[in-house]
This record gives structure tokens, sequence and C-alpha cells, in this order.
């Protein structure tokens, strides 16, 4: 049982990595069309974000991982029940990425415009769709008892999971105009600094209006009811996004980014703790539902797994943290690669 609690908690904490890290140059690709105003801005944007995304993305693979070595069961049912918006979110990076590399190979505007709009597409797509997948979870997938999905693509298109993608879209946006704050000046950081202060209200309204909807939509605060200490985890939160915010108005733009990420990971772990011990709950009968042991791998195979974690994620931190720091300056003509 220990090492499946451990398990889930690593789950949530490498999902809360991926959300944290990646969600700021999602965010900047959302942003990209109605920040970058000239060719220069938009190479600035992509620049900001260049030596980054690709390294946020291996928690996005980390936390797929952990899914099929830990929990394998869930890892088959929920690739197949959420086959068709997660295939979507895999285009949506396949060609974010590429875009960041094919669109300055030739000068031609529409050739340009073609990328631009595939940064932009690819940005959005995932952010949305993170946000109705896990909204769902939060809900409850309709498996029946041999993980066997009935439903569709609008099966999750439902009101809850549209207000998860869309709150998942905001928390990125804010997040990738305040990183947008740190490594970029003049016109392009004040147009930034101006997004996050008009985004700040809204994606709190949003936040607001997804937790109470929670009450009603899922069973997450019954672990909340039970254990009232839980409610810190909301309220911290809250704290971190208020924290964002002030910094911000003070102009001190990497604690602001940094509120702002203890905020994603806060939220994360709000449907987290809710959803524990469950992974995939399943909304037909909770007899249907994944949880932590009925699920997971044999103790031998979370032992192993355990040690691997303990040595290979400091260093993969160790190494971003490294290449943080190196990226930490104004994004400079001069020092376009992009």
């Amino acid at each position: 049982m220990e090492l499946q609690v451990i398990w889930f908690f690593l789950w949530g904490l490498l999902w809360a990595a991926y959300f944290m890290t990646d969600g700021f140059d999602l965010g900047v690709g959302a942003l990209y069309p109605f920040l970058g105003r000239d060719e220069t801005d938009k190479r600035k944007m992509i620049n900001a974000i260049g030596p980054l995304w690709d390294g946020n993305e291996v928690w996005l693979i980390t936390a797929g991982g952990v899914t099929f070595a830990a929990f394998p069961l869930v890892y088959a049912t929920m690739f197949s029940s959420l086959y068709t918006p997660l295939m979507f979110i895999l285009f949506g990076l396949i060609i974010r990425g590429v875009s960041f590399e094919f669109r300055g190979l030739s000068e031609n505007r529409l050739w340009k415009k073609t990328w631009d709009i595939c940064i932009f597409v690819g940005s959005v797509t995932p952010a949305l769709l993170f946000g109705v997948a896990f909204a769902n979870i939060f809900m409850g997938i309709p498996i029946d008892g041999k993980g066997i999905f009935h439903g569709n693509l609008f099966t999750l298109l439902n009101p809850y999971g549209i207000m998860g993608g869309l709150l998942f879209l905001l928390l990125f946006m804010h997040h990738g105009a305040l990183w947008l704050c740190i490594r970029t000046k003049e016109g392009l950081q004040e147009r930034s600094i101006h997004t996050a202060k008009v985004l700040w209200p809204v994606m709190l309204v949003v936040l607001a209006v997804f937790v109470i909807s929670s009450w009603f939509y899922t069973d997450l605060y019954a672990n909340y009811l039970v254990t009232p200490l839980l409610f810190a985890v909301p309220l911290l939160a809250v704290v971190a996004f208020a924290g964002s915010r002030i910094f911000l108005a003070k102009e001190k733009f990497f604690p602001a980014w940094g509120m702002s990420s203890a905020g994603i990971v806060a939220t994360t772990f709000f449907g987290i703790i809710g959803l524990f011990p469950n992974l995939f709950p399943s909304s037909l009968s909770p007899e249907y539902s994944l949880n932590i042991m009925n699920s997971s791998s044999s103790p031998l195979t979370l032992t192993i797994m355990l040690w691997v974690v303990v040595i290979i994620v400091p260093l993969v931190i160790a190494y971003q943290s490294w290449a943080y720091y190196m990226f930490r300056f104004k994004v400079e003509e001069e020092d376009f690669t992009y």
C-alpha cells in the first residue's frame, strides 16, 4: 500500500511539473498572434522559449512513462478511452515543434504565415485538451469493468470538461505572459505586462467557477471533507496567484512567474488529492474505477522504478535549473536562433 501511495503522489507531481514548465511555452504560443505585431516581435517570442520548450516536454514523457510503469492498467485504459483527444494533443505538439524549425527556412510571407498559424494551433490545442481530459478524469469516465469506453469525443466535451479546458488555457496564457515579461523588453514587454494584468482576473473567475462546479460534477471534495486540513492546497493556489499579481505590480517578473508556477502546481493537486485513491474513476459504477491497488504494477517493479526515479529525476531537475539559469537574460536580436 505504501508504495502505491508514493507512486500516486509521484504521478500527480510529474503531471504538475509538466503543466508548470510546458505551460508557459504553450501560453506563449497561444499569445503569439496577439502580441507578435511584427517579424521582430514574433522571433523574440519564439526565441524566448526556444532553448527550453523541448526540455519542458521531458516532464510529459516522464509522466506518461510513470503511468505506464507504475499503473499499466490505467495507461492502457486512458490511452484507449481518451485516444482521440490524446492524438490531437500529440499532433499539436508535433506541429508546434516542427513550426519553430521550419518557419525561418524561407522569407516567403505565405510560408511564414502558415507556420505562424501552426504555432498558434499547436499551442492552443494541447492546452485546451489537457484541461478537458483532466476535468473528465476528475468527473469520471464512462468505462465498464473491462475498461471499454462508452462514449466518443463529444462525450468528453461536456460543460465541466470545456470549463477545465478553458481554465488550463487561461492558466497557461497568464503563465506565458509572465515569462515574456522576464525575457523581453520595451514594447513587447509592455504588452506582455498589460496582457498578464488583463488575464489575471479572468483566470481567477474561471478558476473559482471550476472549483465551485467541482462540488456538483465530481466527488473531489470527499477527501477534503474527511480531512479539512487538505483545504490548504486550494488556498495555497489562491495565495500563489495573488502573490503573482502583487509581484507583477512591482515589476518583479521572475517572482511573479514563480508564484504562478506554484499556483498551477497547487491547482493540479487540488484535483489529484480529490481523486485519491482513484486514478481513473468510472462514471458508470464505482466498482469499475481504476485505483492505486487494482491497477498498479508488482511491488518489485514499483521498488525498482522508485530507485530509478530517485536517481534520474534530480539529474533532470539539475539540468533544467542550469538551462533556465543560462537563458535568464533578455532576448536580443543578435541572439536569434529561430
